[in-house]
């Protein structure tokens, strides 16, 4: 059975907007750190509103927060 894999940017965008902390991040898009955290580590996917919101705090395309990538490709 192939698992596939949702990419993430989180971390370098996080880096790249003045050093925003996981917490910062989580309070402007009304989750908990430790949901920040375990989507930047890929152990959770979030749901598509989250990862809209993730998005448009970055100011970027969904699409340069995320990707999906299929194991075996």
């Amino acid at each position: 059975m192939s698992k596939d894999f949702i990419r993430n940017n989180i971390r370098r965008l996080r880096f790249n907007a003045d050093e925003m902390t996981q917490q910062e991040l989580a309070d402007r898009v009304g989750a908990s750190r430790q949901t920040i955290v375990a989507i930047e580590k890929g152990k959770y996917s979030p749901s598509l509103e989250l990862a809209f919101k993730i998005a448009l705090t970055f100011e970027v395309p969904i699409g340069d927060v995320f990707s999906y990538e299929p194991e075996n490709k």
